[in-house]
């Protein structure tokens, strides 16, 4: 353990620390969530029943903030506000005396008494919610009609809900679906498309349906309608069709190259308009096999389809897609494992094939935002005009606002780059990428022992690319030593594996090995980099001789960008921002889910180790399958603040930690169990009480933009922030620790959007423990971290921390399968 003194006293004053050991982890549980309940459908209200106004609290709407840094600029959002006209929302608890099991039953029996419950309800199985108050306990009865049995239903008065109130949102939920079948729209998975109004894309073979996605949420500025205008692309040939082309591409690995391509991808069934993940192929089932229905039935696949969607399969041959739902309980409380199976000829795939990604196609489904407003605003038209889905809102008392929200955000200024010899300011589109091959970098690493790794045929362009690195070299600072060459007499991964472990082992001093394969081989490079990061620790590039082919201004360009790549890996540093922030420490955490059941979930962990962020430390940690919420968090930040120390001689005041791939549902889970386990690793450092700070980053979303400066609605410049009204920090339960601040949401788009529309990153769910810096800090140092992602010389969409342990997880989860060696932890070898 570290013992030297802290020179600012960061550690209580004591002159040094004394690192503990963890204590042994014990397992926490997240809490269970509620069945959402279910709308039930009613004709119209009976004119007897009456509503009860109660004097419940006024939602708090938060006023703008003040903003210290940046200017106003006035914004519009895909969000709708929602008034909610009646006054209270009743809950109520049901059973039924004998004890009913079918809930289809029990929703029929509670309607046969609208005349009593009124014709809105909502009913889950046990919770009834309604808009209308009933006796403190009622009881009332009807006959079964299987067998003319008496049941009593007694109805016992339990809650008296705002309209606003979190329980109510799900079946709000439910209504709006219901708005949006009324409109004539098909459900597919959890949006809606109009397929009637596809875009036939012949010379592509491609349909695009238009649709939205729509969900009520409830934000600090009341209940919001977030609506968004979508596309789905879908395929006008079958997998059977494609599964016919893989076979005349490759007869010799045809279920190979099968399983490589189809699993994983979302398909849909045009018969019933719904998506599917495959996660295997059943090889030795075909349509003529048989199944069981729901009545004891046994029917074959063809006969099935034939007597309930009047289709006759063609080709009876045909292996079987198979796709596992989500793991249910049965009604006695068991695990399901039931399988869906597809049949091939009558399943599409979803998406743009990557060998079809031109720019032509790409503009075609491309919406600009006064497009995308006028969709959203066409919307907003039918609901108002159709008179059924109007009336549907009206019975819950929902009413919606005619136009978008609008709102007043704050630009942050913008950030100039700091390189060896002085800083830059970056251009109108926030790319600096001339800048950084002409300039030095902040700090570059000789490469003085290299290998260069190529198959013999490709010697010629080994030899080209030796001279582009020579002459490329200089102006970015870097210093190139002649490489030890490592001829290959084939490309065989045997050949690769042997070379490369026999000249690591001989030569101890390699810094680095740079290796030219032939095409885009996974196989190829998921064995070099496995040999590489896991068995043999030593950073590694991998090209493929396709980017290294072409002109000679080309192969410029290409090498410039591998070697400020290699320059990473070594530990140098390309560029950087000023940080004011002083004795900081920033942490970014993500995690890599696999598609397969039975690989281990991963999560990255990233620590900046130096005053200017541009050091790293980096973590891996693998998990149960399918896990989210990281369970490792202790050992890693312990491990991360006795690097800082080692190399600062002191722990960091302030550690702001940025936690990516989480959604809004899991929040709450974030709070209770991750920031505990943060917490304690402080505690593993004798007397030390840092500020902490934890963000979630949301950038799988569907908000939305828009600057109202002008006629035409066009997209955010980037440094818009939003700090108020539209965020959710007033849904998230209090810290359980009493010295946390209330949380905070904001919105920041760090990236310039073009032309073109794209979402916002979203920051939210911030705790404060003590306060380490103001609230206003946090944009602008999310906004600065957004540049200093060293793999694109421009900003991202998410906090450079955040990119690193993305790509850090995806490299352990999906290519190595293991833990990096950790002689590896303290360079940026994953990019």
């Amino acid at each position: 353990a570290p013992t030297s003194p802290c020179p600012i006293g960061c550690c209580g004053g004591a002159g040094g620390i004394r690192c503990l050991r963890p204590p042994a982890e014990e397992p926490l549980h997240p809490p269970q969530c509620c069945p959402a309940p279910v709308l039930l459908p009613a004709p119209a209200r009976h004119s007897g029943q009456h509503r009860l106004t109660l004097p419940l609290p006024v939602p708090r709407v938060p006023g703008v903030k003040a903003a210290p840094r940046g200017s106003a600029l006035a914004l519009g959002l895909n969000s709708v506000r929602i008034r909610c006209q009646n006054e209270a929302v009743f809950q109520y608890h049901i059973t039924f005396s004998p004890e009913v099991e079918c809930r289809s039953v029990r929703l029929a029996m509670l309607k046969e008494h609208q005349a009593v419950l009124g014709d809105v309800m909502a009913f889950d199985g046990s919770i009834l919610f309604l808009p209308i108050q009933l006796p403190q306990l009622l009881t009332l009865r009807v006959q079964r009609r299987s067998d003319g049995q008496d049941v009593t239903i007694s109805i016992q008065s339990t809650k008296v809900l705002e309209p606003s109130s979190d329980l109510c949102i799900p079946f709000y939920n439910v209504v709006f679906r219901r708005v949006m079948r009324l409109l004539d729209m098909q459900l597919v998975g959890r949006n809606f498309f109009e397929p009637s109004q596809a875009l036939v894309l012949q010379q592509y073979r491609l349909q695009v349906w238009p649709g939205y996605t729509v969900s009520i949420r409830k934000k600090d500025g009341g209940l919001f309608l977030l609506v968004d205008a979508i596309h789905k692309v879908i395929r006008s040939e079958s997998i059977l069709s494609f599964m016919r082309s893989i076979y005349r591409q490759s007869p010799g690995s045809f279920q190979e190259e099968c399983m490589k391509q189809l699993v994983g991808s979302v398909v849909i069934t045009r018969y019933n308009n719904r998506t599917y993940r495959l996660h295997d192929i059943d090889w030795s089932k075909t349509p003529q096999d048989t199944f069981t229905l729901a009545s004891g039935e046994v029917v074959t696949f063809s006969s099935y389809y034939s007597k309930t969607y009047g289709i006759t399969i063609k080709e009876l041959e045909q292996p079987l897609l198979i796709h596992r739902p989500k793991e249910k309980l049965s009604p006695e409380g068991k695990p399901r494992l039931d399988l869906v199976l597809l049949v091939p000829e009558l399943t599409f795939m979803t998406g743009i094939p990557e060998l079809r990604k031109d720019s032509r196609m790409l503009r075609t489904m491309r919406q600009s935002p006064q497009q995308h407003y006028q969709r959203l605003s066409s919307l907003l038209q039918r609901i108002r005009s159709s008179t059924e889905a109007s009336r549907e809102l009206q019975r819950w008392g929902l009413l919606l606002e005619p136009d978008i929200h609008r709102t007043q955000g704050r630009v942050l200024p913008m950030e100039r780059i700091n390189l060896r010899h002085g800083s830059i300011t970056p251009s109108e589109d926030l790319s600096w990428a001339k800048a950084v091959v002409r300039e030095a970098s902040i700090s570059a690493i000789s490469m003085n022992y290299w290998l260069l790794v190529y198959p013999w045929r490709l010697q010629s362009l080994a030899k080209d690319l030796v001279c582009a690195m020579e002459s490329v070299c200089g102006p970015i600072g870097m210093r190139l030593s002649r490489p030890v060459l490592l001829e290959l007499q084939d490309d065989r991964i045997e050949t690769y594996a042997r070379s490369i472990r026999s000249a690591l082992s001989s030569e101890e001093k390699v810094q680095i090995l740079l290796c030219i394969i032939s095409g885009s081989r996974e196989d190829l490079y998921a064995a070099i980099k496995k040999l590489c990061c896991v068995q043999c620790p030593v950073p590694s590039q991998v090209r493929g001789v396709g980017t290294l082919s072409g002109q000679p201004a080309k192969l410029r360009s290409v090498v410039q960008k591998v070697l400020l790549q290699m320059n990473c890996k070594l530990g140098g540093e390309l560029w950087g921002v000023d940080i004011p922030l002083k004795q900081l420490m920033v942490v970014g955490m993500d995690v890599h889910h696999s598609h397969s059941r039975d690989m281990r979930s991963v999560i990255g962990f990233v620590a900046s180790m130096n005053p200017i962020l541009t050091r790293w430390y980096s973590r891996v940690v693998f998990q149960m399958p399918h896990q989210e919420i990281a369970d490792s968090l202790r050992l890693c930040l312990a491990d991360a603040l006795q690097h800082f120390h080692e190399m600062n001689h002191c722990l960091p005041r302030k550690i702001v930690v940025f936690r990516d791939g989480v959604s809004d549902s899991q929040l709450d889970t974030v709070l209770r169990y991750e920031i505990p386990q943060l917490q304690k690793a402080l505690d593993t450092f004798e007397s030390y009480t840092p500020g902490l700070v934890v963000l979630v980053v949301q950038k799988q979303h569907s908000t939305n933009l828009y600057t109202l400066a002008t006629e035409q609605l066009t997209a955010p410049p980037p440094g818009t922030v939003i700090d108020h009204t539209v965020g959710t920090s007033s849904c998230i339960p209090a810290a359980p620790a009493s010295p946390w601040a209330p949380p905070v949401s904001l919105w920041l788009s760090p990236h310039p959007c073009g032309s073109h529309h794209i979402p916002v990153a979203l920051t939210s769910s911030l705790w404060l423990s003590p306060h380490p810096c103001g609230s206003h800090h946090v944009p602008r140092l999310t906004f600065k971290l957004c540049h200093l992602y060293w793999n694109w010389p421009g900003t991202v969409r998410v906090p450079a921390p955040c990119g690193y342990a993305h790509r850090l997880a995806f490299l352990a989860g999906h290519i190595l399968h293991h833990e990096p060696g950790a002689q590896l932890c303290d360079k940026l070898f994953f990019l």
